[in-house]
């Protein structure tokens, strides 16, 4: 079970993920500055330094309030913040959760940084929460999401229709993944740990 108030901290060689603090404004500001295209498909925009300081606190409300659980990711490579990710819509009694709000900046992307991530979230998911199911949710225009969920293993479930509203007011079509653990124990943990 995921304690809320644990500071959890996952790594390996390539990456630390840290629970995302209020103080981690500083360290991701230059990107809703410099990179605001990063949030297009993002349902709670970061895109200006407004929107990353509501960003941050609404990820510190969902945490406090225990449905999600955030947290800012470092590139140990390049020694940089390089974006966020983090845990939502967890049942405890379903042993299920949703992972997602990831973005990175985009000289983080396609770099692997991604890959060690997930590898880490979902390893922390099913072997120390006991989480059965991880599902993972995209605009269905959002390619490269789709893509990059698929090249770790997810399994397509399906397309919500019309199921929730954009930022600018126009309603999105959502496709749905997941990874289950008994796929997570016989190959897919193997398949991305050798990707990473």
């Amino acid at each position: 079970m995921i304690d809320f108030n644990e500071n959890y901290t996952l790594e390996n060689d390539v990456v630390r993920l840290s629970p995302l603090q209020e103080s981690d404004f500083d360290r991701l500001v230059d990107f809703s500055i410099h990179q605001p295209d990063l949030w297009h498909y993002s349902l709670i925009q970061a895109n200006s330094p407004d929107n990353l300081k509501n960003y941050i606190q609404k990820a510190m409300e969902e945490r406090a309030a225990r449905k999600s659980y955030a947290f800012i990711v470092f590139d140990k490579r390049t020694n940089q913040y390089a974006g966020s990710t983090r845990f939502y819509d967890i049942q405890i009694e379903n042993a299920s959760l949703q992972l997602g709000f990831t973005w990175y900046g985009k000289e983080f992307q396609g770099t692997g940084l991604n890959k060690n991530c997930k590898y880490l979230l979902l390893e922390f998911a099913f072997e120390k929460l006991n989480m059965e199911r991880v599902e993972f949710r995209a605009d269905n225009d959002n390619l490269r999401s789709i893509n990059a969920m698929k090249s770790i293993g997810c399994v397509v479930e399906g397309i919500l229709r019309s199921n929730m509203y954009k930022p600018n007011g126009d309603r999105r079509d959502s496709i749905v993944l997941s990874i289950l653990k008994n796929e997570w124990n016989s190959g897919v943990k193997d398949k991305l740990q050798s990707m990473c």
